[in-house]
Order: structure tokens, then sequence, then C-alpha cells
């Protein structure tokens, strides 16, 4: 029997990009480049890497957020995933990790799988709690933030790197994990792999597809809000010393006074 794999990636705004927040105080992702998640690139890696052990294995990406999202999934696809699932739904805008939980639950179910992998944290999130919350709604083990994930005789284990020590963890299937950036750098698509991307097949999903109802999710249905933003300070111009022999004595001052020393 086939191994399937579901890998949940984030299409997620350009770090290096200006990020503000939009009137509703969601995260604008219509005013800047958006790109798939760096720390789901490694779940990705983890997921091929596994399915090329396998006798027998097909990896599934997913992803929820709006009709750019696709990149993001094309990204994947490029790199060696089989096939892509997106969910896309007005409705959902505006979802906390609560309701897209919910989402990503009832595709993955939808979907069918063995196991399901994610990156440890999105980077514009960095909340890293979503593994686990997927993991109680879809009433399976969890094993997170590993370095190092193998699938042998129907489990999963991995080796999870902590300050002054290691830990190895198993699981059977089907379980969640999550990986780290340590855990392997991610491949870069090939142009074979490109071009062989344009013809693998992504299913779209919408709630009714999935028996969500709308005020499950977007900004009514989730369990967290922002209630007020402010835009980062802009840059103030610093303190020049120009030494004329009092250097140090001045810079020595000025670190005092900001309590640095």
């Amino acid at each position: 029997m086939s191994l399937r794999i579901v890998v949940c990636v984030k299409y997620v705004p350009d770090a290096t990009g200006d990020r503000k927040f939009a009137d509703d105080l969601t995260v604008d992702r219509e005013d800047v480049d958006g790109l798939l998640s760096e720390l789901d690139e490694y779940a990705v890696e983890q997921a091929l890497q596994i399915a090329e052990e396998a006798d027998d294995a097909e990896v599934t990406v997913l992803t929820v957020g709006p009709e750019d999202a696709r990149d993001a999934l094309r990204k994947a696809l490029s790199m060696g995933a089989d096939k892509a699932v997106h969910v896309d739904d007005e409705s959902i805008h505006g979802s906390d990790v609560m309701a897209t939980s919910l989402v990503l639950a009832k595709a993955i179910e939808k979907t069918g799988y063995d196991l399901v992998i994610a990156g440890m944290a999105s980077t514009d999130g960095t909340m890293g709690v979503l593994p686990a919350i997927l993991a109680e709604r879809l009433g399976v083990p969890q094993v997170t933030l590993l370095s190092e994930v193998k699938v042998e005789d129907g489990k999963v284990t991995g080796r999870r790197d902590g300050d002054t020590a290691s830990e190895t963890l198993q699981a059977s299937l089907p379980a969640v994990v999550s990986v780290t950036d340590q855990s392997g750098e991610a491949r870069y698509p090939s142009f074979k792999g490109i071009m062989a991307a344009k013809k693998k097949p992504v299913e779209e999903l919408e709630l009714d597809d999935l028996d969500i109802d709308a005020d499950e999710v977007g900004l009514e249905g989730s369990w967290t809000a922002v209630d007020s933003a402010d835009e980062r300070p802009a840059r103030t111009a610093g303190t020049i010393v120009k030494d004329e022999g009092e250097g140090g004595k001045q810079l020595a001052e000025y670190l005092a006074s900001q309590k640095f020393i």
C-alpha cells in the first residue's frame, strides 16, 4: 500500500519586502511579493527523502490561501512533490491558527494520509503551534521539531535536538511531524522539475467541499483578534562621536546613559 505523505505549506510575504497590516488589521498580502515559506521547504525536502526511501509513496502538498498561494504549490511541485491541493475561499480571509488548522485538518482527511509533515513555524506568524493543533484535530500522535526523520515498519522516528541533549522520538502512523531548519538543505528545483510541475494535478477546494461553515473561519470564526497595530517608528539619526582625543570617554558615557554598561 502506498505511503501517503501530505506536506502543509504556506505562501508568506517576502521578509525583505515592506510588510504591514491591511485596513482590517490582517497581514497585507496584496501589496508585497510572496513566496513559499522557507521553513516549509525543509518539510517538502524531508517528505521527498522519505518517499525516495519507500517502496511506494506519494507526496501531496497542501496550502490554504488566495489565488497567489498557488505559487507556493508550484515551487513544491517543481521540487518533486507529486500533486497539490489548494483550499481557496474568500471566507477564510483573516483566519487565525485555530481556524486555519480546522481547514487543514478537513482537507487532509479528504485527501487521505499516513504522515503529515510541516515546517517548524511560518516565517510570517512564527507561532510554531499549528502542527500540534493539527494533530489534536486529526486525533493522531505528534512528533515535532525534528532535525532527522525516518519512516519504517509503520512508524515514524525522529531526533529532536535540544540545547544540552538530543532525544529520539517515535510514533505509529498515522502521525503529524514538524521538522526544523537543521533537518537538511532543501533541494533547488531543476529545469526539468519546473517543466514537469506544470503538468502535475492541483485540486481546488472550497469550504463547501470540506463541510465547513463560513462562520467557523475568517475574522468572525477565529479565536484571536488583533485590536490595534502601529507602524514601526522610522529610524532616527545615530549619534556621531568625533574622536579628538576624548572619543573613548564619550563612547563610554553614551553606553552608560543607555544602560549598556
